[in-house]
């Protein structure tokens, strides 16, 4: 149903535990899983920052992002996953447009990303790669609230 697994990582609670959700999803599908991790330059480093600081800066995203990549991967090959990753560095292009894009080009049969759910004005300020995917993505998405904002069905309350 589902043979290419691609699972957006960024550090986050909510990406951990989309990750726990594409790796039993890959196991009992025998998917194989593609880990992203996106470097954004711009989203963290003011236009006039000092070159030396700018370098800094993103060897320490980078340092960040393999890490992440690597612990990610650990997890999966644990469960028996065929797994690779991939770290990408973006020049001030959303996450989500090179999730995207990334998708179309592996080509990925589904996307797991986590979601922080931020609604209103938080979500207006700090943007949504995760809507900007489900609008852009020609496969099916799947989103993944973090485990400690997971809302049950039965009571609708916050667990």
């Amino acid at each position: 149903m589902y043979p290419r697994i691609l699972v957006a990582i960024d550090g986050s609670e909510a990406a951990r535990t989309a990750l726990g959700e594409a790796i039993r999803l890959a196991r009992t599908l025998g998917s194989r899983v593609r880990l992203l991790h996106v470097v954004n330059r711009a989203a963290w480093v003011p236009p006039d920052a000092d070159p030396s600081v700018l370098q800094h800066v993103i060897d320490d995203l980078r340092g960040t992002g393999e890490s992440l990549l690597h612990e990610a991967t650990s997890a999966a090959r644990a469960a028996s996953i065929e797994v690779d990753s991939r770290l990408i560095e973006a020049l001030g292009a959303p996450a989500g447009e090179v999730i995207v894009r990334e998708a179309a080009s592996w080509p990925a049969s589904l996307i797991v990303c986590g979601t922080h759910g931020h609604r209103g004005l938080r979500r207006l300020l700090m943007g949504s790669d995760a809507e900007l995917i489900v609008r852009h993505c020609p496969v099916p998405v799947l989103l993944v609230h973090a485990a400690s904002t997971r809302v049950s069905a039965a009571s609708g309350t916050e667990q």
